[in-house]
Formats: C-alpha cells, sequence, structure tokens
C-alpha cells in the first residue's frame, strides 16, 4: 500500500431514527484524489483497514465494544469528535444530532469505504445517505460498531 494513494479521507456524521431511537452512524472515505487517483483508492483504503484488523465486504458488522484491543478509537469531546487508528487521526466537527444519538447510545457505527466519495458535497445529507446505503459501497466496505469514548474531568 502506498499512502500517498489514500489521498483525503473524510468523516461525515449522521443519524438515523429506529423505533429504538436514533442510530448514530459514521461514513469515512477518500475523496480518491490521491497520487494514484480513483483508481488506486480501494487497494490503498483495504490495506489501512486490513492493518487495523478490519476486513471488508462481507454481511458481518464487527463488534468493537467487546473487542477492547481493537486498534481503533472515537472520542468524542463537546463540538468535536476523532477516529483514531493505525496511520489515521481525522477529527471531525459531528451534527448535534449525531453527537445525541452517540450520547444515549454510547457507541457509533463506522462505514469505512473502500469506494472513493464520487463528487459533489460531503455535507448533502441526501448525497451521504446515498452512497452509504449503495450496495457497492457496502458491499466493499469495512463496518464496525466503536465504542465512544470521552475525557475524563
Amino acid at each position: 500500500m502506498r499512502t500517498a494513494d489514500l489521498g483525503t479521507l473524510v468523516i461525515m456524521s449522521w443519524s438515523r431514527d429506529t423505533p429504538d431511537g436514533a442510530v448514530p452512524f459514521l461514513l469515512a472515505c477518500s475523496l480518491g484524489d490521491g497520487a494514484g487517483g480513483p483508481e488506486a483508492t480501494p487497494a490503498a483504503v483495504e490495506g489501512l483497514l486490513s492493518r487495523s484488523g478490519l476486513a471488508v465486504g462481507g454481511d458481518g458488522v464487527l463488534d468493537g465494544t467487546v473487542l477492547p484491543a481493537l486498534p481503533i478509537s472515537l472520542l468524542v469531546v463537546p463540538g468535536a469528535a476523532a477516529l483514531t487508528m493505525p496511520g489515521v487521526n481525522a477529527q471531525f466537527v459531528p451534527t448535534p444530532q449525531w453527537r445525541a444519538a452517540v450520547d444515549e447510545r454510547g457507541y457509533a457505527c463506522l462505514i469505512f469505504a473502500t469506494r472513493p466519495w464520487p463528487g459533489g458535497e460531503t455535507g448533502d445529507a441526501a448525497a451521504v445517505a446515498a452512497f452509504a446505503n449503495h450496495e457497492d459501497t457496502l458491499a466493499t466496505a469495512a463496518q464496525v460498531v466503536l465504542p465512544v469514548r470521552s475525557l475524563r474531568t
């Protein structure tokens, strides 16, 4: 894997209402602007995920809440959050709805796509939902439930 092929990684947060309350989600993906272009992005992201112990594809969602040695963490503080894994420390500003769902649940569902973002605004909720729920995205993504950590005061 060439780190330069990863390009710019973006994190998008949203929550989905269910009968049991809101569920917080994160979508992580590359913009496809790495040295090898969008064609090199899937292999670069898959290498990153593999080094973190995550497999791509399949129907399973890894439950990180029962894997204390998983080298991926989600830190949430007022007004900000950070996803950390080997080779990545991505900080982002979550939506208020996402923050409320995380505070209630204590976890977030991460979809880390190997497909590059197809273009357009990453802040467009409809575009994020369409990409995150697309069959090709889910079939080639790593999915993991991450426990939320916070700073202790």
